[in-house]
Order: structure tokens, then C-alpha cells, then sequence
């Protein structure tokens, strides 16, 4: 979808309070009336007016223009091309392109115009324009969108005479229907068979004044300008049914006229005369540039025009000219798009150029579709490359090259030229031609097939709008060109590209998807929980769940079973659905959300609930997810802040925007590497991860950094990662985009800001696409009109390319249409669900998207744009808040009763850095639950004052002797296990995620790595849940009265012998 489209509520520019551009938070903007540049435009005309929209709606933040425009006709810009339904309605208030209360409703100042008055001179020197009406209007910008006039043959006789008109204005069009009506029943004709001919054909039939309509044209057939003759001759065949004689091959000698001067025949050049009482000439146009020859502005001497360059300037500095008076290259156009386009061209170039590549005008296209006396007709491309040779062909598509030798083609080849004469155009035509049913069409290609270059349609044009852009894009065709006649084959049903029951889904543990799919057909799973403990699938790295859950959900269906959607066993609403109720009814704490949207109020939650209510909530309101209501719902990356890795140690990424960082932070990151032993990588985003850092340095690590100017990346987060870039424009001379500074722009709008799932951005400064930007959530890649803006790609388990949003965006509306697609999708997608997958699930997909942010189609637009900005203004840094808050830093150490350090994994030096061994490639299959203790003493480990007493619980980390513990508390009571999960010898469980079933009263810690759930209380403590092969040891704990919490546990050197970190640490053999 093309921005030029325009989308309700838009405006350019409206950016972020914070959004890193330069320019936003200078007082200058928008500018005040006195330090405005006037923008004159002569000429309201459909060129003019469009210039106007573009130029305000480009300007509508900075307010760096007011214009004035100068209109020569008593009316507003109206629409020229449908002029012939003035004969219907005869009011020309209902051709108007914008209403008068448009025009009346603009900013005071903004916009100003005057009707009915003719600019009689420029004086460039002076700066000033003069009016017919004595007046002068000083300018700082001048831009000359006079049009053309309609010409007349001039040295034919008769030409002057009453009777006779051209087909160009309103004024023409009142005279011809008024002269009309006194020879009622006489035969009318129209002089040129083209595009504006036959609409002045109709024209006069629709006056329904004249007994008979002529239309005259000198070549073999009609519309010789777009058409070959096998295509004009059936149009020509096609009207003729209509009731209009066509004639042929015929020029005008002389008008004949009456005694009072008014047309009474037609006589024809090959002699022969025909009755006619009114005569039309519509044999083509004249550029108006007479006002600028007058002025001293160089104008073109063959054809007329006022000269211009590629960014349409004149030869006079500060004045330009558009639409059919400029003249690009020595050609004018007669069509409206090309004056559309350069409309286009310089209102961006005098708004967006500061921060982007100035735009050219570069070879129009002038595809057309009309619907010409009730006949569909279009031509696309270059629809003449087989008869007078391909404009232009597609990069490396010239075939071999011609032997030079000293600069001159060898004789050979010009022997073979001049006795072959030129070789054919390197072109094949795929031509259909239906006779009954009044359908031609012609498509040109490369002599391979392999690229569309033109073509014609008459009677059938729908696919026009799919093989316009095949043209402009100039990409390989995926399909034979038959195809674009016949149609695609179909050898037996598509599968949509299922996957075979053998594919691979989850690699961490060997599952196919016939695993999942067996265990639901066969009624040993009936919930996405079952799936997991059946196959294991989903227990590792955890990203294959969204391809189980498909799977799941389509065998569910295929078995009529009801696939719900509910967020987890404690919530009968989906990801979604919670969303809108907590916005709706400001619920800001996991209690109130339970209470008011649970199955049961009291429940405690879930590892799969928790992360996601605390999400939402960040969404919200954006408060720091470590403070006591919020960090129980967080997972072990977000509640340290970091990334755990598989040693129990974290990573550190400091935000590198766009990847563009100083020696001075660099120096600093290197430093603290250096410090604290950390193992180094360059990050497919473009910024530096420090791998190996102790919970109990982090604190340090970042004191470090945020001193040194650098804040949070939000690595550990389902949130922006990074908006990686190329130079662009900075270095690159390829380069037509600032694709660093609009990605250094984006990413510190979107930083922090928790999604469903990570967001990845890319912005590439051209179509080079160095950054990768069609593969990231949002990506951007720069165009000569601004920017192409793509969403929904991803990497990652299931790649995806992502599709296009908005085309030609300029860059000061950008952010506005991120806005509104980030937002709708934190709104509206499920819990882990990145972009890629809720755009595919979204009704219609990219077109219903494309409809909500662009269209407005649910009207909630202006509110997901304000929205936004709220949580914009929400921005803190979370590390430099933990630095500040004494309590926040308490939570960093590794254990609860004392300042001791051990590593639970070897490690090994590798390229000249540390990193951890890997892990044991077994499971610690030991039952620890059934371990047969000598004897049990009740031991005091940590003060009770460590377990606040959260709705979500809390947990501590306890050492006594060799060996790590985990200390729970739930609604005042109190569980305690040992810190090692089993699966991986993880020493991680006191960071786990609590649950609870209400039904069976079941309490259970999830492993923070791959979600093992162990059973906390009842007969079943330390089971496993979703893997039978491993368990953990409990132990009773209570709380006294001298403020200890007390373990009971064997002696030291027994519970050592089982449990002590040493004996399970990973090693390097």
C-alpha cells in the first residue's frame, strides 16, 4: 500500500517526545508565523492542489511554510479528468477536490488563496509576483503549476469560427452546452481519436443535443498513443456499437462557415465535406509557460515548457514548476500522474530532505486504466518495446557485449548491420485476442520470459493493478508467462505446506511431529501441558511451542474437540482477552487480576500465567518489574535484569542504538570485561554481549557502565532488542536513507517497552538491504520517497519474510504508523507470540492490518498512537534504578546467609576467553526424594525478614556446607529443596516460578531453564510433574519466633555427600 494514500488522523511528523530526533526537542518547531518561508504557487489546478495537500501534510509538525496560491478560474481545484460528468449534474461544487471548508478549515495562516486572478508577472529579482487585480505577493519559494492550454490548429480556415471548442475547462464546458442548445439535432464532431477525444466524444452524446457525433481521427485507429492497431482497431469497433462514428485516417483542410461565422461543414484534406454545426478539438496540449519566458526563466524552444532539473527547479534559484508546463528532459506530459509525481517529489524534497536523500524525478510512468464511452482500456509499462525497442531493460538483462576494438565496433558487426539491417527489439509478446467476448491483451517480456516490460489490455483489465508493479519493481517472474493469460495449473490439492509426520519440530528433544500429533489422536493428551510431559517437546529452549501448539490445536479440531485458547488452568481468557479486561479496569497488581478475572481468587498462579499477567502489566504502566507486587511474576531474566546462562552466571548487554557507539564506550565495555573475566561476542544486533557474569557482580558490573554513560539493552527481555542498520547516507555511497539516525530514533522510542514476545527492527538505507530489515518485525528500507516499511519477519526456529505495510512512507511518519502496529500487536496477540505468527492469525492478515493502521478501520487509531506515547514518557532505566535502591541491590547476592561464592561449573579456555564446560550429557537420575537420611536436626539458615511475605510468593538461596538450598514462602508458609534441578544439575530452583492447583491444593516450583515442575508440598513433594525420570529432595522448614527460618536437615557431611555442589558441577571431563 502506497503512503501517498494518506491515512485518517495522519499527520508528517508527529514523532516522539523522545524519539531522538535532533530536531524535536528545539523550541524552533513548529515554527513561529514570523520565521515561516511563504510558499507562492500560481495555479490551483489538480497539479497544484495535490502539491498543496502533500506540502501541508509533510509540514504539519515543523510549520516551516505558509502558502498562498493564485487560481486563474472563478473555481476551487476541481477535477479535470472527470469532466464529463458535469454534464449530468451541471454543478461544479461536486467536481471540487476538496470542499471550500477544507480550504477554510486549514491553520490560520497556513494556507491562503485567490480565485479568479491571473499572475501577470514574476519578478525573481524582487522576489514578488503581480496580479491582475494591481496586487503584488512577495514569495520566498515560487512554484509554477500553470498547465497547459488546449491546442487549435491555428492555420486552418475556419478555425475561429462560432462553434468551434476545445475540451479543457469548466468555462469551455458551459459554452459548448450553450451553444448547443440553438442547433438542437445537428451533427456534432470531436477532432483526435485519443484519450481526451473520446471523453469529448461522450461528452457531446451525453449532451444528447446533437443528432449525430462524429469523431474524427487521422490515424488508422484510435488511442494510437497507448494502443497498437490490432488493440485500437477493437476499441474503435466497440464505440461504433455505442452509437459513435468513427472516421479514420482523416485530417481537417477547412472549417466552413456561415454568414455570421459559424461552422456549418467540415472539409477534409482528401476532399471530401461532411454537415457539421460544432466542432471539437482535442488534437492535444500546449504548455503554459508564456509567464515564464516573460520573467526570463529558460523555457524549451521545441514543444514549449518551462525547463526544470531532476529536483523540478527552474533555472532561477527558488522557483520550480510542476505538471504539464514543466518540461523534464525536453518532454511534457499530458497525463495527470506525472504531475502528481512531481508534486510528490518536491514537497518531500523541501520537508524531508534534512533527513533524508533529496528525491529526483526520474522517468514517469505513464500507465493508464480508463473507462473510455463504456470500454475498459489500459496500457502498462513500456507497451511499445516491441515496436520501437525496450526503453529500458532489467539490471543485466543488455545480453553480451559488443566487440570494441580501439573504440570501434569491428567491422564485422557493421557489415552484418547494415546487410541485416538492426537487429529485432530484444522482446517476445504473448498476445490473446477474444473476439466474442471483446477481450485483447497483449503482455511484452525479455526474450526469456523472465521479465514483464509492458503491455495492453482492452475489455478484461483487472489484473492492471497486479502488473503495474511487476513493471516498476523489475523482478524475475516466478511464474512462465503463460500463466498471466491462462492461469496457473493445478495438478492436485495444494497441502498448504504442511509438514510431514517425520519433520523435526522440537531438535532440543528429538521430536517429531508425529510424536505430537500421535498422543492427541490417541487421547493420551487432551492439554498443551500433557503434550509437553508426553514428548518432551517444548521443554528445552521452549521455541517450538508455537508450532506444537498448532499442531495441537488442528488435531484437537480434526477430532471435533473444543480448542480453547485460555491463558493457562487458573484463566478462562486468552492472552488478549486479559489484556482488555486489566486496561479496561485498571487492575495494576497480579491479586486484583486473579480476583477479578481468575478461576479462583485466591490462587497463586502459574510459570505460564505469572510472566504473562506481568507483562501486561509492564505494557500498562511501565513500573520497575523489581518492585515487590511485579518481580514474583517475573521469569529468571527479568528478575536479575540479565540473562541467565547454562552456568548459573548471567549476561550483560549494554544498548548500543542502531550498533553506532564511541571509543569512549567501547574503551568501557572492554574495561569492564576485562575486570570482571567476561567472554565477549558481537551480537547479531549490533551490540556487544559480555557473557559470564556472577549474580553477585552484576550490581558492579553495571555500576560501571551506567557510569560511563550507557544504560540497559533489555537482552533479558520480551521487549525492543535492538534495530540494527546499515551506514547508510553516514558512509555508504549507495546510500539514499539515514538509516542510522532512523534507527537510532526508533530504537530509543521502543526501548523498554514489554511485548508479547522480543521485537527486532532493522532500517537498511537502501535496496541493498545491508540490514536485513525484511526479515525483523519492522524493518525499513530506504526509498527515493521515503521508506518501505515491512512487519512481521523473524528468524528463529520457523523463518518468515516479512510483508510489506506501507510503501514510500516519509520519514517523519514513520513513527506514527510503528505506533499503531506495535501497539495493536501488544494488544492483541497471544501470550509468546511473535509478530510474524499473529499477523498470519489475524483476519484477512497483512490487509486487515494494513486496513487498521492505515485506514483507521476500528477507529482506534488516535488512541494506540496515544497510548504509545505514554509509555514512551514512562522510560527509566531499570539497572540505573537497581544501582539507586538499596533493597533492589540486597536481591543481586547469591545467597541469603552469606556473602560466600561458589561456581557450579567448570570452565575452559577457548580462543583466548573463558567460557563454562558443557553440560553433563546425562540427567542426575539419583533419587534424591527417597533418600534415607541418618538422622535430622532442625538448623536456623536465613531471618525470616529475607521471605517477604508477596501474593506471589518469594524464594531465598541458602548454603550449608557444600551444598545449595532453596527456601519458599506461599501465603505464609514455608517449603524447602535442594537448589540443583536434576535435568541439567542447574542450581537454579530458587529463582523458578512458583504454581498452585486449587482443585488438588498442589504447590510446585518450575525450573527457570527448561520448566521442569517439582511438586512443593503433600505426599508428591519432590516429584516431577512433566518428567518422571528425575526429582528433588525436601525438607520441613518453619519460621520461630526469634525471626529464623529453620530447615530441618541431616548432618553436613551426609547431606554434602548427596547434595554438595561439588560432587555435581559440571567438569571439564
Amino acid at each position: 500500500m502506497s503512503w501517498a494514500t494518506s491515512s485518517p488522523g495522519m499527520q508528517a511528523g508527529r514523532t516522539p517526545v523522545n524519539g531522538h530526533d535532533p530536531e524535536e526537542d528545539s523550541p524552533q518547531y513548529p515554527r513561529p508565523q514570523s520565521q515561516r518561508k511563504r510558499v507562492v504557487v500560481v495555479g490551483l489546478g489538480m497539479v497544484g492542489i495535490a502539491f498543496i495537500e502533500k506540502l501541508m501534510k509533510m509540514d504539519a509538525k515543523r510549520r516551516e511554510y505558509d502558502i498562498v496560491v493564485v487560481g486563474e478560474e472563478p473555481h476551487l481545484a476541481y477535477n479535470r479528468v472527470g469532466l464529463t460528468s458535469f454534464f449530468q449534474h451541471r454543478q461544479v461544487e461536486n467536481l471540487y477536490l476538496n470542499k471550500r471548508e477544507w480550504y477554510d478549515g486549514m491553520p490560520e495562516g497556513s494556507l491562503n488563496y485567490h480565485l479568479n486572478t491571473l499572475v501577470t508577472e514574476i519578478h525573481p529579482s524582487q522576489k514578488v509576483v503581480s496580479t491582475s487585480t494591481g496586487e503584488t505577493v512577495p514569495y520566498d519559494i515560487l512554484v509554477l503549476a500553470t498547465g497547459s492550454d488546449a491546442l487549435v490548429p491555428r492555420h486552418t480556415p475556419g478555425h475561429d469560427a462560432k462553434g468551434v471548442f476545445v475540451y479543457r475547462t469548466i468555462d469551455d464546458l458551459q459554452k459548448l452546452i450553450s451553444y448547443s442548445e440553438g442547433i438542437a439535432g445537428a451533427t456534432g464532431a470531436v477532432v483526435g481519436g485519443g484519450l481526451l477525444g473520446l471523453e469529448a466524444a461522450k461528452a457531446m452524446m451525453d449532451l444528447e443535443s446533437f443528432g449525430q457525433v462524429k469523431l474524427i481521427e487521422r490515424n488508422r485507429w484510435v488511442l494510437s498513443r497507448q494502443l497498437d492497431g490490432d488493440a485500437g482497431g477493437m476499441v474503435v469497433d466497440l464505440v461504433r456499437k455505442l452509437g459513435l462514428d468513427v472516421m479514420l485516417s482523416k485530417r481537417v483542410g477547412k472549417i466552413e462557415v456561415d454568414d455570421d461565422n459559424a461552422v456549418k461543414a467540415v472539409v477534409f484534406e482528401d476532399g471530401e465535406r461532411m454537415d457539421c454545426k460544432c466542432l471539437m478539438f482535442a488534437i492535444g496540449i500546449k504548455a503554459r509557460d508564456e509567464l515564464a519566458r516573460k520573467a526570463g526563466i529558460k523555457c524549451a524552444d521545441r514543444g514549449g515548457g518551462i525547463v526544470v532539473g531532476p529536483d523540478l527547479m527552474t533555472s532561477t534559484e527558488g522557483v520550480y514548476a510542476i505538471g504539464e508546463c514543466a518540461s523534464w528532459e525536453s518532454q511534457t506530459f499530458g497525463l495527470i500522474a506525472p504531475g502528481i509525481e512531481m508534486a510528490d517529489v518536491l514537497s518531500f524534497n523541501l520537508t524531508q530532505a534534512k533527513v533524508h536523500t533529496e528525491r529526483k524525478f526520474k522517468r514517469p510512468d505513464l500507465s493508464t486504466k480508463l473507462k473510455l464511452l463504456g470500454v475498459e482500456v489500459a496500457s502498462f509499462g513500456d507497451f511499445f518495446a516491441d515496436r520501437d525497442g525496450p526503453k529500458d531493460l532489467p539490471t543485466k538483462r543488455h545480453g553480451a557485449a559488443k566487440k570494441v576494438a580501439n573504440g570501434v565496433v569491428e567491422k564485422e558487426e557493421q557489415v552484418k548491420s547494415i546487410t541485416n539491417g538492426p537487429p529485432p527489439p530484444p522482446v517476445k509478446a504473448l498476445t490473446y485476442k477474444d473476439p466474442f467476448q471483446a477481450v485483447y491483451k497483449k503482455y511484452l517480456f525479455t526474450v526469456d520470459g523472465k521479465y514483464l516490460l509492458g503491455g495492453m489490455m482492452i475489455g478484461d483489465t483487472k489484473d492492471y493493478v497486479k502488473l503495474v508493479p511487476m513493471v516498476k519493481n523489475q523482478k524475475a517472474l516466478e511464474v512462465p508467462p503463460s500463466q498471466f493469460i491462462l492461469g496457473a495449473s493445478k495438478e492436485g490439492e495444494d497441502d498448504a505446506g504442511d509438514l510431514t509426520d517425520d519433520t523435526q519440530i522440537c531438535s532440543c528433544h528429538n521430536v517429531t511431529k508425529g510424536d505430537v500429533a500421535n498422543v492427541v489422536k490417541d487421547g493420551s493428551c487432551k492439554s498443551i501441558g500433557d503434550v509437553k510431559a508426553c514428548t518432551k517437546a517444548g521443554t528445552g529452549c521452549g521455541g517450538c511451542m508455537p508450532l506444537v501448539q498448532t499442531i495441537f490445536n488442528k488435531e484437537m479440531k480434526a477430532l471435533g474437540a473444543e480448542v480453547l485458547n485460555h491463558l493457562c488452568p487458573h484463566f478462562k481468557y486468552s492472552r488478549a482477552d486479559l489484556y482488555h479486561i486489566i486496561f479496561v479496569k485498571r487492575l495494576k497488581t497480579f491479586t486484583e487480576v486473579m480476583k477479578e478475572c481468575g478461576k479462583d481468587a485466591d490462587a497463586l498462579g502459574c510459570e505460564a500465567c505469572k510472566p504473562t499477567i506481568g507483562s501486561i502489566l509492564s505494557s500498562l504502566y511501565n513500573q520497575h518489574i523489581m518492585d515487590k507486587p511485579l518481580h514474583g511474576l517475573q521469569e529468571t531474566n527479568d528478575r536479575y535484569l540479565a540473562n541467565i546462562q547454562r552456568n548459573g552466571t548471567f549476561s550483560v548487554i549494554p544498548r548500543v542504538a542502531a550498533g553506532e557507539i564511541t571509543p569512549e564506550k567501547l574503551i568501557i565495555i572492554g574495561t569492564v570485561a576485562k575486570k570482571y573475566g567476561l567472554y565477549c561476542k558481537i551480537t547479531g544486533g549490533q551490540r556487544i554481549d559480555m557473557f559470564g557474569a556472577k549474580k553477585q557482580d552484576l550490581v558492579d558490573i553495571w555500576t560501571e557502565l551506567v557510569n560511563g554513560g550507557m544504560e540497559s539493552g533489555h537482552a533479558y527481555a520480551k521487549s525492543l532488542r535492538t534495530v540494527k542498520s546499515c551506514v547508510g547516507t553516514t558512509w555508504c555511497r549507495f546510500g539514499i536513507g539515514d538509516s542510522v539516525g532512523m534507527a537510532v530514533r526508533l530504537e530509543e522510542r521502543y526501548k523498554s517497552i514489554r511485548a508479547p514476545h522480543k521485537i527486532k527492527g532493522g532500517v537498511s538505507g537502501c535496496v541493498r538491504e545491508c540490514a536485513e530489515a525484511q526479515n525483523k518485525d519492522f524493518g525499513l528500507i530506504a526509498t527515493e520517497k521515503g521508506f518501505n516499511v515491512f512487519v512481521g519477519g523473524n528468524g528463529g526456529a520457523k523463518p518468515r519474510h516479512s510483508e510489506l505495510l506501507a510503501k514510500d512512507v516519509p520519514p517523519d511518519d514513520v513513527v506514527p504508523i510503528l505506533d499503531r502496529y506495535l501497539m495493536f500487536y501488544i494488544r492483541s496477540a497471544d501470550k509468546l507470540q511473535r509478530t510474524a505468527r499473529w499477523i498470519e492469525q489475524l483476519p484477512g492478515g497483512i490487509q486487515y492490518l494494513r486496513e487498521v493502521v492505515l485506514e483507521d478501520k476500528l477507529g482506534i487509531c488516535a488512541e494506540l498512537e496515544s497510548q504509545m506515547e505514554q509509555l514512551i514518557g514512562t522510560f527509566f532505566c531499570e539497572w540505573t534504578e537497581v544501582i539507586k535502591d538499596p533493597s533492589k541491590r540486597a536481591v543481586f547476592a547469591q545467597f541469603a546467609n552469606t556473602p560466600a561464592a561458589v561456581d557450579s561449573m567448570d570452565r575452559v579456555s577457548e580462543r583466548g576467553q573463558q567460557r563454562p564446560t558443557y553440560w553433563a550429557k546425562d540427567s542426575a537420575k539419583v533419587d534424591f526424594r527417597g533418600t534415607q537420611w541418618s538422622s535430622l536436626s532442625w538448623q536456623p539458615l536465613v531471618e525470616a525478614s529475607r521471605l517477604p511475605d508477596n501474593p506471589t510468593g518469594s524464594s531465598a538461596t541458602v548454603k550449608r556446607g557444600d551444598t545449595q538450598l532453596a527456601i519458599f514462602k506461599l501465603k505464609g508458609a514455608y517449603y524447602a529443596t535442594q537448589q540443583m534441578c536434576p535435568h541439567k544439575r542447574a542450581f537454579v530452583l530458587s529463582d523458578g516460578l512458583i504454581g498452585d492447583d486449587v482443585a488438588s491444593g498442589r504447590l510446585w516450583v518450575s525450573c527457570p531453564y527448561h520448566k521442569r515442575n517439582y511438586t512443593l508440598n503433600g505426599e508428591e513433594a519432590g516429584k516431577c510433574g512433566n518428567d518422571a525420570e528425575v526429582n528433588i529432595a525436601t525438607f520441613p522448614v518453619e519460621e520461630r519466633d526469634d525471626g529464623w527460618v529453620y530447615v530441618k536437615l541431616p548432618p553436613v557431611e551426609e547431606l554434602d555427600a548427596v547434595l554438595g555442589t561439588e560432587r555435581w558441577k559440571a567438569r571439564n571431563d
